[in-house]
């Protein structure tokens, strides 16, 4: 695997691969990376003959008192761990690579509707972060193939609109939520998680299955999901929020069938996110 850190060096490489007419994956990422985002590497691996990652903590998508600073860079753990799950290339910019000009100057793409509301209202200007730094990526690398974790549902949501609105030739992949054995799913911020808390964090996952099988048995939704929030509450859990949600993220009818229940929440300082899919009853 080569690692590349300037543009110019990406697109001659990957231009070379163009020419001898492979089809490139792509799978952005974050670094500090786990099983689940290997789980991308490995589906993108099944769809082309060239994948590439990119792992670039990116500063637009956090807020004022998020956890940017903070956030775990782990580059040759990371480096070693996608060569292992057959990644061929490394696109690991720095800041003034991405934004030479800086943020407050930067060209932003906004994503309207599935962007706000759930995550979108509890942190402003995320989904502008994240639709603007993969807009980049898509252009600089211009993959046939996408691939993004179903855990970040909104997310998932918010780049396929992108795509369908700007046009962009590419496929989008959703890989499926890659979990630990007590269910929670994995994430690079479950490791701010105390030993006390790390017990305790598989309830919120526990209890989407919960309210999953009530839902699906016919039961109304606001009591249910009051229930479940209460639930939450009493494990230790700040709850951001717990909503049912058609699965294009439109609001839920009498004719919505399959729908997706999508919780955030807060254990200590640590927020984790995660969401279950179900059809409702006719």
């Amino acid at each position: 695997m080569r690692t590349l850190r300037e543009i110019p060096a990406m697109r001659e490489t990957l231009a070379d691969v163009r020419r001898r007419g492979e089809r490139i994956a792509l799978v952005p990422t974050m670094g500090n990376l786990h099983d689940g985002h290997l789980a991308l590497v490995a589906a993108a691996r099944e769809r082309a003959e060239v994948v590439i990652a990119t792992i670039y903590v990116n500063p637009m998508q956090f807020g004022a008192g998020e956890d940017l600073d903070a956030y775990p860079r782990t580059l040759e753990e990371d480096q070693a761990g996608l060569e292992a799950a057959g990644c061929d290339l490394l696109f690991a910019p720095e800041t003034a690579t991405v934004y030479p000009r800086g943020l407050e100057a930067q060209t932003r793409i906004v994503v309207p509707d599935v962007s706000e509301g759930l995550c979108g209202a509890s942190r402003p200007g995320h989904f502008d972060g994240v639709s603007t730094v993969v807009g980049m990526l898509f252009n600089l690398v211009q993959p046939d193939i996408a691939c993004f974790g179903e855990k970040d549902y909104q997310q998932l949501a918010v780049i396929r609109r992108m795509v369908a609105d700007l046009h962009f030739p590419i496929e989008v992949v959703g890989v499926p939520i890659v979990r630990a054995d007590d269910g929670l799913a994995l994430s690079s911020r479950n490791g701010y998680l105390s030993t006390e808390q790390r017990a305790t964090a598989p309830r919120l996952y526990q209890t989407l299955c919960e309210l999953r099988q009530t839902l699906e048995a016919g039961e109304a939704t606001g009591p249910t999901l009051a229930s479940g929030y209460a639930r939450l509450q009493e494990a230790g859990f700040a709850p951001d929020y717990l909503e049912l949600r058609a699965v294009d993220l439109g609001p839920v009818t009498r004719t919505t069938r399959e729908a997706v229940l999508l919780v955030a929440a807060r254990l200590g300082t640590t927020r984790l996110i995660d969401n279950l899919t179900l059809t409702l009853p006719r």
